[in-house]
């Protein structure tokens, strides 16, 4: 290869390294987290389900920072706020709401997320939405046990699948 083609190539290859470079993402740069992690948990052995969210810092965490989820509530009516206060020292900040009802399967709830100052300011807002690959009914009507011990609930005698013929099911006619 000629001296002159072979600087020239070097001097483009190098000009468009720099180009992809300034294109690139910075990572988020004044962002101050990025969500890491979101799904829906059934537990099958408690017979809930739960959204959980995860949050990983793209900067130092501030002391006093709060994380304020507000979660599309599947059984219709007001969202769901769930209110996480921020350790500085830790890697990631877990949301999870309280048990939920009414989720179907392949469908988008919304979760919008505010992270606030210790002075209540809003330094930075996340959208975003979850869906799940299962539907509520897989879980069964009532816990399979009730304690710590894992003792087997005696309402569920003779029904090892959790199912109880008449329980009467969620009210799920303001899901959305």
């Amino acid at each position: 290869m000629p001296r002159g083609l072979a600087r020239s190539l070097a001097a483009a290859m190098l000009v468009a390294a720099m180009a992809l470079g300034a294109c690139r993402d910075t990572g988020g740069e004044g962002k101050l987290f990025e969500v890491s992690g979101k799904i829906f948990i059934f537990n099958y052995r408690l017979a809930r389900a739960t959204y959980v969210v995860t949050l990983r810092p793209l900067q130092p965490m501030g002391e006093g920072q709060v994380v304020v989820a507000s979660f599309q509530n599947p059984a219709g009516g007001d969202p769901i706020v769930v209110e996480q206060k921020v350790w500085p020292k830790l890697d990631k900040v877990s949301l999870e709401s309280p048990a939920l009802t009414c989720i179907v399967k392949n469908k988008p709830y919304a979760i919008a997320i505010s992270i606030k100052g210790a002075d209540g300011t809003v330094l930075q807002k996340i959208d975003t939405t979850l869906m799940s690959t299962e539907d509520q009914s897989i879980l069964p009507d009532r816990p399979l046990v009730i304690d710590q011990l894992y003792t087997a609930n005696p309402d569920l005698a003779g029904h090892p699948d959790g199912k109880l013929p008449g329980e009467p099911k969620p009210d799920c006619s303001k899901a959305g």
